[in-house]
């Protein structure tokens, strides 16, 4: 591999490490409430956030745009806690709802602009191989700050404080890898996880099969010249069922 490879390869690296930082974490308390598709509907919310500030002439990169991402997504977090205590016996159906119709109004915001489908496939698929270390900083700060409000208060994060912590993680993590590698690390990890009892074992697990399904797909995207997003699913999806079907399983007869 060039050192060309490897410089592209890195900061990518570190990208899908502080999503997976978070959502490792997160996604056994989503796993666990049965709310599985929440990670989806507050990503979307978040992308059309960003579409609209987009649309409106305002820099991708610049404060407002981050404002109004996390403006929709809290927006959106409020609405399905509030669901989830009025109607809890449906709240899935009404997080897949959610997701739906935030989808519709991207495909709406942007029927008039001539690159809408470029923006639409960059949301979803995101464009981590070309991710630069200067919006890492700050993803890495809100990520720490996330994982110390949970770590320290998770006894306590039940009702809305879940949700908009929750919220917070997605945006910055959609921005950097799209909204299918988002929900991949959320859900892959604690899927192939969930009959380890302890909680930190869980977790610890679940980074050791995040990291080696991103890390894989990266050098496998490269290799390839494939698009690294949906090829990081399929190495995380191949990670986990690994880990679960074969790894687990011997660990626990060893033990």
């Amino acid at each position: 591999m060039s050192e060309f490879e490897i410089g592209i390869l890195l900061p990518a690296l570190v990208a899908s490490l502080v999503v997976l930082s978070t959502h490792v974490p997160l996604g056994t308390e989503v796993l666990r409430r049965g709310i599985i598709f929440i990670d989806l509907a507050i990503a979307q919310v978040a992308g059309l956030g960003v579409i609209a500030a987009d649309t409106m002439g305002w820099e991708a990169e610049g404060g407002m745009v981050q404002f109004a991402a996390v403006s929709a997504a809290l927006i959106a977090a409020y609405i399905l806690h509030w669901t989830d205590k009025r109607w809890p016996e449906v709240q899935e159906a009404l997080i897949g709802v959610s997701f739906v119709l935030a989808a519709s109004a991207g495909i709406l915001v942007l029927a008039g602009n001539p690159h809408g489908g470029e923006h639409l496939k960059e949301l979803l698929v995101g464009q981590i191989l070309w991710v630069n270390y200067d919006p890492l900083l700050p993803a890495a700060l809100v990520s720490v700050l996330v994982l110390f409000l949970w770590f320290r208060m998770y006894d306590r994060l039940q009702g809305f404080g879940f949700y908009a912590l929750f919220a917070f993680a997605v945006t910055v993590s959609v921005q950097l890898v799209g909204i299918y590698l988002v929900f991949a690390c959320l859900i892959i990890p604690a899927l192939a996880t969930r009959r380890i009892e302890r909680r930190t074992s869980r977790i610890a697990c679940g980074y050791a099969v995040g990291a080696v399904g991103c890390l894989s797909g990266l050098v496998l995207s490269v290799i390839a010249d494939l698009p690294a997003g949906a090829v990081i699913v399929w190495c995380l999806a191949i990670s986990g069922f690994i880990f679960a079907k074969i790894v687990h399983p011997v660990i626990v007869g060893t033990g």
